[in-house]
């Protein structure tokens, strides 16, 4: 598996292959895998294989369809409610020193 770059096309810095964590959403249904990327050492820019940008997509398809078949559970995800969050950072009044 070879890319086309032999620099970061974002910053121009030196890339590194690395196994990285990539979090894929379909619907409401989320996969994390892990998988190699060409990894720039001074942005971060991530760069991935062609095949591996189709198997994204085939993953996100899946999660669309919640067609699970493949994957493992790992827990639970829930989403933290909008008001419940709010009133977790409403201001502190200011105190006399």
């Amino acid at each position: 598996m070879m890319l086309p770059f032999e620099k970061c096309p974002v910053c121009g810095g030196e890339l590194k292959n690395k196994i990285v964590e990539k979090i894929l959403h379909g619907g409401n249904n989320t996969a994390i895998l892990k998988i190699n990327a060409e990894v720039c050492l001074h942005c971060g820019e991530r760069l991935y294989a062609e095949e591996i940008v189709r198997l994204f997509e085939k993953i996100r398809n899946k999660l669309t369809r919640r067609d699970l078949t493949g994957f493992d559970s790992s827990g639970q995800a829930f989403t933290v409610d909008n008001e419940w969050l709010n009133n977790q950072i409403q201001p502190t009044s200011n105190r006399d020193c």
